[in-house]
């Protein structure tokens, strides 16, 4: 049952397909600026052709305050195990990577909308978005003051201090939060900043037959492979000789 709206270019923007290999961009990293709404369907489910058209409408209405990401529980099962699907329709609102509402079945129209709509930014978070938009020291001050906990806000100020040296400030920020994976690297090169390394790979081996007796040892030889990345094929090479270092 994909949605019929997908054609439209600006309604593709607020109501789009997800996949399994696409639902941490499209579903877990957007979230954390708009409020993404998960719809699990099948196209066998009669009652998911009832709910689809009209949570579709309803979201499209908000102009872009909600998004809507379909997901075909059949063609996507790894999806449908996260969330423990038990049965369909059954949807999701996700804010900063986070399920924050839901519901199954299909609903009418008023309650789809009451439901959307208490979904909908408070001044507050509009405010929120406006200042860290701006992204000067000053703004995100008084925006983590609005809402201390704010990933985005956080890692924001965060990365401001560190490019003017203010490590210290930094890290104690960044231990106010969840620790993701941006979150976590983000720590790791502020740690980093204190010593800069210009070569990994001497510095790494220079540092592996300390790791396992030196506690600041294997924290910086871990804080340099959290910066070089997974998607460095050196990271993985690294990891095991870590491992065989200390077991």
């Amino acid at each position: 049952m994909p949605n019929a709206n997908m054609a439209n270019g600006n309604t593709a923007n607020v109501v789009f397909d997800t996949t399994d290999q696409t639902f941490q961009a499209d579903v877990i990293e957007r979230s954390k600026s708009v409020v993404v709404v998960v719809d699990l369907w099948a196209a066998w489910c009669g009652p998911c052709k009832t709910l689809g058209p009209i949570i579709e409408k309803v979201v499209a209405a908000t102009g872009g305050k909600v998004v809507l990401a379909k997901v075909d529980v059949d063609a996507n099962p790894a999806i449908a195990r996260a969330f423990q699907v038990q049965s369909i329709p059954a949807v999701y609102a996700l804010r900063n990577g986070q399920v924050v509402d839901g519901f199954t079945g299909a609903l009418p129209e008023h309650q789809v909308s009451q439901w959307v709509a208490g979904l909908l930014p408070t001044t507050e978070q509009n405010a929120v978005a406006a200042l860290l938009a701006a992204g000067d020291e000053a703004s995100l001050r008084q925006a983590l003051e609005l809402e201390p906990g704010n990933e985005n806000v956080v890692v924001a100020l965060a990365e401001l201090l560190i490019a003017r040296k203010d490590v210290p400030e930094a890290l104690q920020l960044l231990q106010r939060i969840p620790e993701t994976d941006r979150v976590r690297k983000l720590a790791a090169e502020a740690r980093l900043a204190f010593a800069p390394v210009d070569d990994y790979d001497l510095t790494l081996e220079k540092l592996l037959p300390a790791v396992k007796a030196d506690e600041d040892a294997r924290r910086q030889f871990l804080d340099i492979l959290e910066t070089m990345g997974p998607g460095d094929p050196r990271t993985a090479q690294y990891r095991r000789r870590l491992t065989a270092q200390l077991f």
